[in-house]
């Protein structure tokens, strides 16, 4: 069970969990591929497992949002291809989670993510507009963001590299994942309350006295959206990705 007294939380930790709250606002207003940055500072701030409960209500505060902004560009045929496949993998890994060694979680995901990135940029350099159709694509691709959501918030990697492969537009890419990672969050939820107790009122009070970092996060991250061109806006998300995967190994 978590416990966090507030009183015990350093200087230095809520100024890395504000941090960690105003980059959420970043990366769901659009700028994908910089979640990892959040998960590793409140990582830092709370500890890996505590912290994963701790994002989940600050992830759906922010996704509330960017589904309002870009609810118009959604792409729904991709969410009910690439969801069913999540949710098998949050299944998974609530089961895994507590006993899975975290060296080789690391490892394994950030090799899956760097060689999906290079698969990417081969891609993009081959200049083909032939997208992956089959069903293992997005089985294989689904069950690891599933997992890697409810171990460690960290799908979106997975996401980016199926949206990606799908070539979907900037707005349609943001509005998307805007919808697909709410619902992803919401499932989560009960599994940490009940499962993990990661989710606890301590935990919901520290969410809220973070809640204006993720609103300052949204508010600059739109506005960053805005002035990023649509061919450079997919060369930054395949970068950030591969600098996440490799965050990953050090966090």
């Amino acid at each position: 069970m978590l416990l966090l007294i507030q009183s015990d939380i350093s200087i230095f930790a809520w100024v890395l969990a504000l941090s960690a709250a105003f980059v959420v606002g970043i990366s769901k207003a659009g700028i994908k591929g910089v979640a990892i940055i959040n998960v590793t500072l409140m990582a830092l701030a709370f500890g890996a497992k505590e912290s994963t409960g701790l994002v989940v209500p600050l992830l759906i505060f922010a996704d509330v949002f960017a589904v309002v902004y870009y609810n118009r560009h959604t792409q729904w045929k991709y969410i009910i291809r690439f969801l069913p496949w999540i949710l098998a993998g949050i299944l998974i890994g609530v089961f895994i989670g507590m006993d899975l060694e975290e060296g080789t979680f690391k490892i394994g995901m950030a090799i899956i993510i760097l060689g999906s990135v290079v698969m990417m940029y081969w891609w993009d350099r081959k200049k083909s507009k032939r997208v992956p159709t089959h069903w293992t694509f997005a089985g294989f691709i689904g069950i690891l963001a599933g997992i890697t959501t409810m171990i460690g918030n960290l799908a979106g990697a997975f996401s980016n590299i199926f949206f990606l492969a799908m070539r979907l537009p900037k707005n349609e890419f943001i509005g998307t994942a805007a919808w697909l990672f709410l619902i992803i969050n919401v499932f989560k939820l009960p599994f940490h309350i009940w499962s993990w107790g990661t989710i606890t009122p301590g935990t919901i009070l520290i969410n809220l006295k973070l809640a204006p970092g993720v609103l300052i996060g949204l508010f600059i991250g739109v506005r960053l959206v805005k002035i990023i061109k649509e061919d450079f806006y997919r060369k930054m998300i395949l970068v950030l990705t591969a600098v996440g995967a490799i965050f990953i190994l050090f966090r």
